[in-house]
């Protein structure tokens, strides 16, 4: 099966005040069509980055300065800004943190998603409007037609996610990223989003990019996890594997800091003491040796990527000892 997104040695850099600094180093994965693969870890981890920089939405001061990410087969580096907007709304679509700073103010709903169904598939104005207020309804606003006319400071914020997925689904993408799509939602507006993620999905098998720090919501959503620290992949495995068998430190530690349902009263959750590293491009071995318990010499050393199994990567040569370890 060929990859419908393939990340090779992807490293960004960031030119600011302070000079340049390298914000991702290294990363390389993969998509395959129809699969959920969510991204996760703490803020300023380098997810985001990850995800505009597939998308090539870095904006001023950032960069990419290694690898290659192949979409469909085509390098979307080496493609022109025209190039790019043919694929990205069609083909290749995201939806953003934060709905509103995303959807423009001064249109109203009806105006933004006919515009992108036009654009990209060619419809004629009522065709357009037709499709806009089906994919309002798929995404559970069943007053399309209200909604359509509407500014988006008037919709709640569940609501504005809805628009934002309807918006990203018009074109039947192949590939959605969706970078914490229900940040500032509560659970139950959360909950409801995330299945309606898989239920379109199901409908019409695109596969999805998943950025998340909640590892409840990985569980739910994760064929694939890959797991990111200080801007490098520590760890990537099956959804199974690494909730079995995690096997870097960090993942141990995230994982330790999850309730869960069927915990015993007296079950203390673990935290994971320090603060993630700013530069941390300029630290020569692992990135998470200052806060990691089982940290020895070696652990200062560069730290390449170990396979442990099929689909099973780490970055930890203590790995194995680890694991053993509990």
């Amino acid at each position: 099966m060929s990859h419908i997104l393939d990340v090779k040695g992807l490293e960004v850099t960031f030119t600011g005040d302070g000079g340049k600094s390298i914000s991702v180093e290294d990363v390389s994965f993969h998509v395959d069509p129809g699969e959920v693969v969510c991204i996760v870890g703490e803020s300023g981890c380098g997810k985001s980055v990850t995800s505009l920089s597939i998308m090539g939405l870095l904006g001023r001061g950032g960069s990419v300065t290694k690898g290659r990410v192949l979409f469909e087969g085509r390098d979307l580096l080496s493609m022109t800004e025209k190039e790019l907007d043919q694929i990205r709304g069609d083909r290749l679509t995201m939806i953003f943190q934060d709905p509103l700073s995303s959807l423009n103010p001064v249109f109203t709903i009806g105006s933004q998603m006919q515009e992108s169904i036009r654009v990209h598939m060619g419809l004629s104005r009522q065709e357009a409007r037709k499709r806009a207020a089906e994919l309002l309804r798929k995404a559970g606003l069943s007053d399309a037609s209200a909604v359509m006319k509407k500014y988006p400071h008037l919709l709640s914020g569940g609501m504005r996610q809805r628009v934002m997925i309807a918006m990203a689904l018009s074109c039947h993408p192949s590939l959605l990223v969706a970078d914490e799509p229900t940040t500032a939602l509560d659970v139950t507006i959360q909950a409801q989003i995330m299945e309606l993620l898989l239920e379109l999905r199901r409908e019409v098998g695109m596969a999805v990019l998943l950025i998340t720090h909640d590892m409840g919501l990985v569980a739910q959503m994760a064929d694939r996890v890959l797991v990111m620290y200080a801007g490098q992949l520590i760890e990537q495995a099956s959804v199974l594997e690494i909730f079995d068998h995690p096997s870097h430190p960090y993942t141990k530690a995230l994982l330790g800091a999850v309730p869960g349902i069927g915990d015993d009263r007296e079950r203390v959750l673990s935290s994971i003491q320090g603060m993630a590293p700013e530069r941390y491009d300029k630290i020569k071995g692992c990135r998470f040796a200052g806060r990691c318990p089982f940290c020895r010499e070696v652990c200062r050393a560069p730290q390449p990527e170990m396979e442990l199994g099929p689909e099973h990567k780490v970055r930890c040569c203590r790995a194995k000892e680890v694991e053993l370890n509990g």
